[in-house]
């Protein structure tokens, strides 16, 4: 076994992904809201453009797998974007939630292209970062614990943003922008970049890669994306992860439609947002104790079977007991929680698996698949909120309509429930038991013992 990072550079790692979710948690909870009444698009082109976007950025991503697999600096192959790529992300983000003065269909094109930006510069910055997981150590419960750290931090960012994020539109639109809410958009965001460039700097400076291919790697791409395509707890993994983000970007971005315009107190969204992070990050937090008991694949089966459960319980909270549902809401972020370190720690041991197979290592190009799957889930959950709203007669900062409200009660609710047990179902699929990976790391570990003359 490879050496183990302590735990300050555990905890720095981890800390990387509260800067992350500065972008991502705004994007998952107020970007479709932000296009909509904001920046003025409707909501169906709003999630077209969600969607077309992702799809296209979707050959980012292998492409950045392969780059960062063959990079080749004094500093390893991955902690070097993340000083490389920190502050372009800032800028792109800031540009993203900028509203310029244009006609209505000069805006759209501005949004495609901001957007289809940032979500390129995500792309670099992150594969890198989520590859960093599989190479600090090769310990399969030593990563549970490494990507435990990482989702505690990335549901504290999660929290603090969707907390902090109407606060601090409303405070930069009244200070500087004369009560414009697209100024206190714009400022927020280029807050956040500061605050995330911080934290991608400071795992660049303490993270160490540990772990290094069999051999050099001396073939194509193409040869990556075949090997992975091979590999079946990979695939099974991929499938998953869409699923589940859908799940949880289905729920997060409805949250905010389902507190204005169903709850009719808009000013409570952080509040729900915030109790639901606090519960995503004790479930995190508690995975690797899970795990000692359960292992990962049932784990994740019995957790998603309850979000599942508790997600259609949602609908039929009434809307005068509104503490039911910030009780539900944390039940469903508790066993949703452990659901990011598990499928990250899941993603490092197929890396494993694909060296087993092949003898060769790509670390990042496996890492890519959860990063595509994040985004397009994302997008696909943000297209199905714009065309429901759209198509139940959604308008935008005006009172809606029967038909409007239960479409948006059903995307809190039976929606993602269903999706949450569809991917229970497919994690049926995974094979890859810890029985099965004891042994491939053993295989892993003697084929780079050093051989005896």
């Amino acid at each position: 076994m490879a050496n183990k990072p302590g735990l300050f550079e555990r905890l720095s790692y981890g800390a990387g992904d509260f800067g992350f979710n500065l972008y991502w948690t705004t994007i998952s909870a107020f970007l479709l809201i932000f296009y909509t009444d904001s920046f003025g698009l409707d909501p169906r082109v709003a999630g077209t453009m969600l969607l077309t976007t992702k799809l296209l950025d979707s050959f980012v991503d292998p492409l950045m797998g392969a780059i960062s697999d063959r990079t080749k600096t004094k500093w390893g192959r991955y902690r070097p974007w993340l000083l490389w790529a920190a502050i372009p992300m800032a800028v792109s983000a800031v540009l993203t939630f900028t509203t310029p003065d244009l006609d209505s269909t000069a805006k759209v094109i501005y949004a495609y292209i901001t957007f289809a930006i940032m979500m390129a510069v995500y792309s670099v910055v992150s594969i890198p970062y989520g590859a960093l997981s599989g190479v600090l150590t090769n310990d399969p419960q030593s990563r549970t614990q490494i990507n435990s750290f990482r989702f505690v931090f990335a549901f504290a960012g999660g929290t603090f943003v969707t907390y902090c994020t109407p606060i601090l539109v409303k405070w930069f639109a009244t200070k500087f922008g004369g009560g414009d809410d697209t100024v206190g958009w714009q400022l927020t965001m280029a807050l956040y970049g500061i605050l995330a460039c911080l934290f991608f700097f400071n795992v660049f400076a303490t993270a160490r890669e540990r772990i290094t291919p069999v051999q050099e790697q001396k073939v194509s791409p193409w040869r990556d994306i075949a090997d992975l395509s091979q590999n079946r707890p990979w695939m099974v993994l991929f499938v998953l992860s869409l699923v589940i983000m859908v799940t949880i970007s289905t729920r997060m971005g409805a949250a905010p439609y389902y507190m204005k315009y169903f709850i009719g107190e808009p000013d409570k969204v952080k509040e729900f947002l915030t109790i639901y992070g606090f519960a995503l990050a004790g479930g995190a937090l508690l995975t690797p104790v899970m795990t000692r008991f359960i292992d990962k694949k049932s784990l994740l089966m019995i957790l998603m079977g309850l979000v599942g459960v508790f997600s259609i319980a949602f609908y039929f909270i009434p809307k005068d007991q509104l503490w039911l549902a910030y009780v539900m809401q944390v039940v469903i972020g508790l066993c949703l929680g452990p659901k990011s370190p598990l499928t990250f720690s899941m993603y490092a041991d197929t890396a494993d698996y694909t060296e087993y197979k092949t003898n060769r290592r790509a670390t990042a190009m496996t890492f890519s698949a959860a990063i595509f799957a994040q985004k397009l889930g994302g997008a696909l959950a943000s297209a199905v909120i714009g065309w429901t709203l759209a198509s139940l007669g959604y308008e935008a900062n005006k009172v809606q309509g029967d038909a409007s409200q239960e479409g948006i009660l059903l995307l809190m609710s039976v929606v993602p429930g269903v999706l949450a047990l569809l991917s229970a179902v497919i994690m049926a699929a995974y094979d890859l038991n810890d029985k099965r990976l004891a042994e491939v790391q053993a295989e892993l570990t003697s084929r780079k013992a050093p051989k005896d003359d």
